[in-house]
């Protein structure tokens, strides 16, 4: 890997592999994790990732009639909420690369009876196959961390928005207080692995899940990344001391 240019070389966790490994890497990770991924958020969580989501789509101004992007929208939670807001006359498109993820939340929300105003699209966030100023809103949710190129994508999300349109992130942070740092950091490296173990048979995804939320930006450095690709007003939020941060920002 050393004869490699670093260009090339980026992390899957705390291991470096090769770009153009990544995302098959990646995409096996949740093909492996998809079926229990709903079960593993609520009891790792506590079932606060709920909150925060909720929290997510209340500041996202969605309203009747609007196009949203639910990016690395997985099981769905997101594009259930925003189907409500957008109404008849809107659309949710939900997206995401892996194709069990995708399967799992298109049943989940038809069993729900949302049928009209959701669609559902397998690309890479990357290159997303639409028109510049599609969307009203982008919402990416627990899903930037997992990409390959975080600057690719969100120059892809800014060219897909409308003007005026608003770009959501959700994601994990930095603990803003030095004991809840000691705590997360204990929890996440001893005990969820365990509980993936356990639960879904299976612990080096969730080791996996674990490294990449410590390989992500902090709040202050992924707020400089997206103002670079051109955003503007850029504001984020810590929930629950910082575990979680909501990124909101808009294209002009």
């Amino acid at each position: 890997m050393h004869n490699k240019d670093e260009d090339d070389i980026t992390h899957f966790g705390f291991q470096n592999v090769y770009k153009c490994e990544k995302t098959s890497l990646v995409s096996n990770i949740f093909r492996l994790v998809a079926s229990k991924y709903d079960l593993m958020n609520d009891l790792m969580s506590f079932g606060i990732h709920r909150v925060w989501k909720r929290c997510m789509v209340y500041h996202s101004g969605v309203y009747v009639g609007c196009k949203v992007l639910d990016l690395a929208g997985g099981t769905g939670d997101l594009s259930i909420q925003f189907s409500r807001l957008v109404g008849d006359t809107g659309i949710v498109v939900l997206v995401d690369i892996n194709d069990s993820m995708l399967h799992i939340g298109r049943k989940k929300i038809r069993n729900l009876g949302i049928i009209n105003n959701v669609i559902y699209i397998q690309a890479d966030a990357e290159f997303l196959p639409f028109p510049e100023n599609t969307f009203d809103c982008v919402a990416v949710s627990f899903g930037l961390r997992n990409f390959t190129n975080k600057e690719q994508a969100l120059f892809s999300i800014h060219r897909v928005l409308k003007s005026r349109g608003k770009l959501l992130i959700l994601d994990f942070g930095v603990p803003t207080f030095k004991l809840l740092n000691i705590i997360y950091d204990l929890y996440s490296f001893h005990i969820l692995p365990k509980m993936g173990e356990c639960i879904a048979k299976d612990t080096n995804s969730y080791r996996y899940l674990v490294e990449s939320i410590r390989m992500h930006p902090d709040q202050e450095t992924l707020k400089d990344m997206i103002i670079q690709i051109g955003f503007k007003n850029v504001k984020y939020f810590n929930m629950t001391g910082g575990i979680a941060v909501l990124h909101c920002a808009y294209k002009y």
